[in-house]
């Protein structure tokens, strides 16, 4: 339950944070900062049905190179699936002629509202990559043992590829 309306106290070029006042059960208020982002896509691109493509990219929060799955920011003008569509092209290089959605999933609601859709791409072929400025990246093709020996050493740190690739390692089916 909310009380006034929120404030918002910055703005940048991806999220915004605002500050929300909740209303309690006994009536009283406590103020919060909620991260406001418009959500992201997750791409599994299976090159084969025993090798994924995913990427090397240097990350300057961790300043250092790290390897996960494909993903994008949304734009309003977009709907997942064509972001999806528009993120692999850009960061792989790769088209899919399949793009499926398998699951959404909330990256951290206790501070941020922002949504992630994972989806499997199939039916690959190469082109070329449209990476934007800034984006130092790498595709490294993987078989699932690979992606398994990785995970066992802590080689994978980033939380969406994770979540996606341990999803799909134990299901391996469409929702």
């Amino acid at each position: 339950m909310a009380g006034r309306q929120p404030k918002k106290i910055f703005q940048a070029k991806r999220f915004a944070i605002e500050e929300i006042e909740e209303t309690l059960p006994d009536g009283t208020f406590l103020v919060r900062n909620i991260v406001r982002h418009p959500g992201a896509v997750v791409i599994l691109p299976l090159v084969a049905i025993d090798l994924v493509c995913l990427i090397r990219t240097y990350r300057v929060a961790i300043n250092r190179l790290h390897l996960e799955l494909p993903a994008g920011t949304l734009d309003k003008s977009l709907t997942p699936l064509e972001t999806a569509h528009l993120e692999l092209q850009e960061e792989t290089g790769y088209r899919a002629e399949r793009m499926t959605h398998i699951h959404t999933l909330a990256m951290s609601p206790g501070i941020l509202d922002e949504k992630m859709h994972f989806y499997v791409a199939e039916g690959l072929t190469l082109g070329s990559s449209a990476r934007e400025a800034g984006e130092q990246i790498d595709n490294t093709i993987l078989s699932w043992p690979e992606i398994d020996a990785l995970f066992r050493n802590k080689k994978i740190t980033d939380a969406k590829t994770i979540a996606c690739l341990l999803w799909y390692m134990r299901y391996r089916i469409h929702a």
